[in-house]
This record gives structure tokens, C-alpha cells and sequence, in this order.
């Protein structure tokens, strides 16, 4: 392995192994630490207004749609770029991490796109983010392949999905690499590196570089992506345009932002998704002081049809087709099991929740195993047929307004001790798996990502510290979720057998009972395990 040549002021802090010297080039660094000197100091004030934002929440303040922007969203005569080539038809997306397997997998699927997951599938590890990069240019190059340890060979078959690429949150640093002495933007990074090597390379195969972009709060941080666009595109010689990203809506102040979030991208937006968990967790997070307003009740009864969330996958799918941009619905995180029991009841579940999605005018939705991909793709084939989306179905009888959006406290269902359980037990089997660099995992044939350890610890917080009773009449206390936590982790042990003296499950259990019991509610999760991690 070689040590790249470093260009001035960047400095690399994780273990360069092989083939590393092929991404972290001295030019494609220089290319990132242009990125942040231009651009970091922009990301870290918008980071600062995020916190401005909650402190007025808190404060007794409320969402609306923003008077600043109205002209924006009144202004009939705008529409997003085309869609670009291989993001024409989204019908069924897959999404999963950029290992090597799953790389392949998802590339065979049958989805008509991946979604390559530097972010809440995936975890920080520096093997992980730099691995998943030369995957992916292995991938474009086709030449990627894979032999299991049980001597099973993996390799790209003739069609293939449309990759797009989702770098981490504006909020998630990179602290392996740093330019003047200061971490790099784990956003920044894994689009520097993706776009540098890649860009080119996609255009040559008839496509684009293509990217996802999460967790953000606001149409500022859309210009701001926009802003790195333009200027990466220009400093690459690549015709403006070129890039193309969606949005997932997945954070409560978006819901209020996403005219002016698709304005911002506008020549270079591929539409918006709605992300179902993160945007659990951020009605959590944004107004987890203002009491029974806004409480949740356990995470599995609030489906997509409760009115809250209705009025937000709805006005998500007018505001995109109203402007000429793809409407992608949320995750299908079923994973397949061997009791058929388990699976026809699942299967039915997902092909009602896909039939919703399709009936209201999404052009596609997400699944998050491969073998999830027909039935998706049946659901859309019988609402599409020969279309590729429905752009057209503009949904001009939908109107939502801010007290929809805020209507968390009809949403039906209770707060049961199974559900406080179930938080306890699947928040902390979630983060020893994240902390030993895995990111998405296999829990009671669920494929969860970040977002449920997120809600997880989330609920618990918030349940204890407006000191909600249970169905039964168990007032959540402090003393309850430690007995909880002690009885869950006596059910971990058991059920994982000679293999839990193997694992970090200490380090995930006082994690999550740090950040489910503290006074202070932690903006997220992942900061502090990031810490924790190598």
C-alpha cells in the first residue's frame, strides 16, 4: 500500500490500507479540501441556525410555511430539470451499504435504482467510508466482484440499477481526515471523493452522478448543496446540470420547506422522498419539551395513514409533481424470513403500504432487501403500466396547511410497556452492531438503519421526561427504564447465546442509557458513538 502524496494542510489520521491509495489521491484530496475551505464555514452557521430554530420552538414557537419564501411557492412559472438518464423510471429503489456483497447484490436486484448508503445504513468506520468508495468505482468500472467465506461467488450481471449515492448529514464530521487542522464535513467527503473518481466515469456510461441527500432542515442547507454543485461541476470541467440529488424530507421543518428546497436544487433536483423513522424522530426532537402536543405513541402504531403523517406524504407528492420533480415514497424494511406465516403477513402489509403510495401518485418507493424488489415493482408495473412515472397525476385536490402537519396529537394508539421494551431492546442490539461498524441489521426480520436507534432512544427520553403513563398505569420513570434495560439486555444474553462475551454489548447498553436517560436531549445519536468508534 502507498501513502498519497498530501497536499498542503491536509492531513490523513486513519490507516492507509490497500488500495486506499487509489481514492485518497493527492488530487482528489485537494479537491475536498477545496470543497471545505470554500464551503465549511457556511455548513457550520447553518448548523448553528438549526439550533436557533429549536431554541425558538422551545420557547413556545411553532413551524409555519415561511413569509420570506411565499413569492417561491406562489410563482406558478418554475419547474425542476428533467429527470436525468436512469432516474427517468424510480419505480423500486433498494438501498443498503456500499460493502462489496451488498454492492453486487443491489446492482442485480431489479430495482431500477440503488441507493448507495455512506449514511444511516451504514456507520462512519474509516474501512467502511473509504472501502465504500473504491466498491463503488469498481462497480462503474465493472469489475467488481465477491467470493463469501462459504466459497459463494458474487458478480454484476448485464442490467444493472441506477446508482445514486447518499453522503452523510451536514451535521456528521470526518475526523480521519483534516484540512488546516480542522475535521473535514463527512457530507463533503464521501461527495468529493464519489464525485471526483466517478463523475466522469458515470457520464461516459450513458449516465450522471447522482446523489441523496439526508437530513436536511432547511432550503439554506439546499443552497448550500446547490453552491458545491455548481462550483465542483465547474472545477471538473462537467456541464452544469450534470448532478442531480433528492431530497429526503425527513425532518419536521422540511415538510414546511419543500417548494423552496426543490427551488434551490432546481437544475440540479431529481425530486424529493419522504422518509418515514427520521421524520419521527425529528417531530421528537424539534418539540420534546411542549409535552402531549407532540407525543408519540409506541413507533410501530404510527403508520403512514394517521393524519399527521398523511398530510405530510401528501403534500410531498402535489408539491413535487406541481413543480415536474419525482415523488419517491418511504422504506419497506421487511426482510424475509423462513416462517411463511411471518412472511405472508408482512408481504401483505408491504404490498398495502406500496399500493397506498402508488394509488396517491409516488412514482416509486424504497424496499431494503433485494428480494423485496418484485413485489414493490408488481405494486407500481399495476399502476404505471407502460409509464415510467406519473408526473402527470398533478394531485391538485391536495391541500395541506401547518396545523395538519403539527397534528401529532390525533394520531391513534397508546404507549405500552411492550413498546418501551421493544425501544430498549432493538436501540441497543442496533448500537452494538453500529459500534462494531455495521449499519444495517437484521432485527425481528426488520432491516434497520440508524433512524431506528434514533426514534428508539428518542421515545424513551420523551416518554420519561414528560412522565407519560403506560396502558397499564406504569408511570415511565427513571428507576422503570433502568429495570427495563437490566431485563432486555438478560434477554439479549440469553438469546444470543456463547457469542455476547464477543460482542460490545456493555459499551451499547451504557450508550443508549446515556442518551435515553440524560437531562439533555442529544441533537443525534451518532455523534457521541462516532466518538466511541476508531
Amino acid at each position: 500500500m502507498t501513502t498519497p502524496a498530501l497536499p498542503d494542510g491536509v492531513r490523513i489520521d486513519g490507516p492507509m490500507k490497500d488500495r486506499y491509495d487509489e481514492v485518497l489521491t493527492e488530487e482528489s484530496l485537494a479537491f475536498l479540501a477545496d470543497l471545505h475551505r470554500r464551503f465549511d464555514g457556511r455548513r457550520r452557521e447553518l448548523l448553528d441556525l438549526r439550533a436557533q430554530r429549536y431554541d425558538e420552538l422551545a420557547a413556545g414557537g411553532t413551524l409555519d410555511f415561511l413569509t420570506e419564501t411565499k413569492d417561491v411557492r406562489e410563482d406558478d412559472s418554475w419547474r425542476v430539470a428533467d429527470p436525468a438518464p436512469g432516474l427517468v423510471d424510480r419505480r423500486c429503489e433498494v438501498t443498503g451499504p456500499t460493502d462489496r456483497k451488498m454492492t453486487i447484490n443491489a446492482l442485480n436486484s431489479g430495482a431500477r435504482v440503488w441507493l448507495a448508503d455512506h449514511e444511516d445504513a451504514n456507520t462512519p468506520l474509516w474501512e467502511n467510508m473509504v472501502e465504500g468508495q473504491l466498491n463503488l468505482r469498481d462497480a462503474v468500472d465493472r469489475r467488481i466482484d465477491f467470493t463469501s467465506p462459504e466459497g459463494k461467488s458474487y458478480a454484476l450481471k448485464d442490467q444493472l440499477a441506477t446508482i445514486v449515492v447518499r453522503p452523510r448529514g451536514w451535521h456528521l464530521p470526518e475526523k480521519h481526515i483534516l484540512v488546516d487542522g480542522a475535521r473535514t464535513s463527512g457530507s463533503l467527503m464521501d461527495f468529493a471523493l464519489y464525485f471526483f473518481h466517478c463523475a466522469q466515469r458515470q457520464i461516459d456510461a450513458g449516465l450522471g452522478p447522482y446523489f441523496y441527500l439526508p437530513k436536511m432542515e432547511s432550503h439554506l442547507e439546499a443552497r448550500l448543496w446547490n453552491d458545491v454543485f455548481v462550483h465542483a461541476q465547474d472545477a471538473l470541467g462537467i456541464p452544469h446540470g450534470t448532478i442531480r440529488a433528492t431530497v429526503l424530507i425527513e425532518t419536521y421543518p422540511a415538510a414546511f420547506e419543500m417548494e423552496e428546497i426543490l427551488y434551490e436544487l432546481r437544475d440540479h433536483s431529481a425530486g424529493l422522498n419522504a422518509g418515514r423513522w427520521d421524520y419521527m424522530f425529528s417531530v421528537i426532537k424539534k418539540f420534546r419539551t411542549r409535552g402531549r402536543d407532540f407525543l408519540l405513541p409506541d413507533r410501530n402504531s404510527v403508520t403512514m395513514t394517521v393524519p399527521f403523517m398523511r398530510a405530510y406524504t401528501e403534500l410531498l407528492v402535489r408539491t413535487c409533481h406541481k413543480r415536474g420533480a419525482h415523488a419517491i415514497g418511504g422504506m419497506a424494511a421487511f426482510i424475509p424470513s423462513k416462517d411463511e406465516t411471518v412472511n405472508k403477513a408482512a408481504f401483505d402489509k408491504v404490498r398495502d403500504d406500496k399500493a397506498r403510495e402508488a394509488g396517491d401518485g409516488f412514482d416509486g418507493s424504497w424496499v431494503a432487501h433485494p428480494a423485496m424488489v418484485p413485489l414493490c415493482t408488481e405494486v407500481f408495473d399495476g399502476v404505471l403500466g407502460d409509464r415510467s412515472n406519473q408526473l402527470d397525476k398533478a394531485r391538485e385536490d391536495v391541500s395541506v396547511n401547518a396545523e395538519q402537519l403539527l397534528d401529532v396529537a390525533s394520531a391513534p394508539g397508546a404507549v405500552t410497556e411492550a413498546g418501551l421494551r421493544s425501544n430498549v431492546s432493538v436501540g441497543i442490539q442496533y448500537l452494538e452492531a453500529w459500534l462494531r461498524g455495521t449499519g444495517a441489521v437484521a432485527i425481528n426480520n426488520l432491516m434497520e438503519d440508524a433512524a431506528t436507534a434514533e426514534i428508539s432512544r428518542s421515545q424513551v427520553w420523551q416518554w420519561l421526561h414528560n412522565s407519560v403513563a403506560l396502558e397499564d398505569g406504569q408511570t415511565v420513570t427513571r428507576q422503570l427504564v433502568e429495570r427495563i434495560v437490566e431485563e432486555e439486555m438478560d434477554a439479549i444474553r440469553e438469546k444470543v447465546g456463547d457469542a455476547f462475551a464477543e460482542g460490545g454489548w456493555e459499551e451499547a447498553r451504557s450508550l443508549f442509557t446515556e442518551m435515553a436517560l440524560a437531562d439533555d436531549f442529544a441533537e443525534f445519536l451518532t455523534l457521541p458513538a462516532y466518538e466511541r468508534m476508531p
